[in-house]
């Protein structure tokens, strides 16, 4: 009776690694099937993965280029409407200007000093009488 157990022992021993070695060739052999697979189909993949690629790059493109565009024009309206304002500004600080130049021109009159006009005036006239003197002394 030893013997038969020992030989049902055998029998499964041999069995199991029966199996084992059964299973790892299938595994063997679906590393094969998966090399040889990925060895014919590897190329078309590789191709529509650069196409796929190619067309997310140009849509992208598009993106960034509408984007650049939209903020160059929103850059534009604001140095429109800068160059505008500035333009009201300046008109606002040569009314303020004249408006000061006016009322100092005003108060220096009424303390006595005279105008760059008042002076600009005497001075013509002290040119004539002394082109006037000049000619007289000749004369004379």
């Amino acid at each position: 009776m030893a013997n038969v157990i020992l030989k049902k022992k055998i029998d499964a021993s041999t069995s199991a690694l029966g199996d084992v070695k059964s299973y790892a060739r299938k595994v063997w052999l679906a590393g094969l099937g998966a090399y040889a697979k990925v060895g014919q189909e590897g190329s078309d993949y590789f191709q529509e993965l650069v196409k796929a690629g190619q067309t997310v790059e140009k849509k992208g493109k598009k993106v960034v280029a509408e984007k650049l565009e939209a903020a160059n024009a929103e850059i534009d309206d604001a140095k429109n409407e800068v160059t505008t304002f500035k333009g009201k500004v300046e008109v606002q600080l040569d009314k303020v200007e004249k408006a000061f130049d006016t009322r100092v021109a005003s108060a220096l009159n009424r303390i006595g000093i005279p105008s760059k006009h008042d002076v600009e005036t005497l001075s013509a006239k002290l040119d004539e009488l002394t082109a006037l003197l000049e000619r007289v002394a000749r004369k004379s």
